[in-house]
């Protein structure tokens, strides 16, 4: 009886030690990482508008994910914490603007930043707190104009096809840091213009250059549809 207990009080300390491991673990920046809708709704057969209506025709935020400098990342380090909306009731209104949902069935976006935060604001607890979180990721939203940057540069929300390394030298040109592309492809097997992610330092606050960026799998020219 005595070493079943002594196995028993073992496991817990193992248990208990991995997840102070996991609540503590570092990471070495952010990627924060905008959509554009036109792309996710032209090449999902479930894209739905958030119950506030339709989103502008603007990227939208998707999250602010912490990585490794491997090309790793964290994911669902606390499961104990919990999306509080009451932390965040007076940021509804703009998170709604800014980072809305597509997904279906028509929804308040809650699912969708409930997720981002478990899966992902959860891992950034050592820096930001729930609200540091998100208030992060609008202020990052609000230093860098995507969409005017690429408008800028000749590039617009059309159907056409444009150089991928245009897209790329646009963005950096507005934020001073090369970006990584994300594209997805449609239906016809267009690759178009879908994510873009941007490096920010462990606070949450400055755009930096990038350690590691995803694959592109991008074609050489890629469509930046309508929405």
């Amino acid at each position: 009886m005595k070493l079943n207990s002594c196995s028993i009080l073992l496991n817990l300390l193992i248990l208990q030690y991995f997840s102070v491991l996991c609540l503590s673990q570092d990471f070495d920046f952010f990627y924060f990482v905008q959509q554009w809708p036109g792309s996710y709704c032209d090449s999902r057969q479930s894209c739905c508008y958030p119950k506030t209506g339709k989103p502008a025709a603007d990227f939208g935020i998707h999250g602010l994910w912490p990585n490794y400098k491997d090309g790793g990342y964290p994911s669902n380090c606390n499961p104990d914490s919990r999306f509080d909306k009451s932390e965040i009731s007076d940021l509804i209104s703009t998170i709604e603007k800014e980072w809305p949902t597509l997904s279906c069935p028509s929804n308040d976006g809650i699912k969708f930043w409930t997720h981002e935060w478990v899966k992902h604001g959860t891992c950034s607890e050592s820096e930001l707190d729930q609200r540091e979180y998100f208030e992060a990721a609008l202020k990052l939203k609000q230093k860098v104009n995507l969409l005017q940057a690429l408008t800028n540069a000749g590039i617009k929300p059309n159907d056409e096809f444009y150089e991928l390394e245009d897209i790329k030298d646009a963005i950096k040109e507005a934020v001073g840091f090369t970006p990584g592309i994300e594209c997805n492809v449609d239906s016809s097997r267009n690759s178009q213009l879908y994510q873009v992610y941007l490096c920010v330092d462990t606070s949450g606050s400055e755009f930096i250059e990038c350690p590691v960026l995803p694959r592109p799998r991008c074609g050489s020219r890629i469509q930046f549809p309508k929405f």
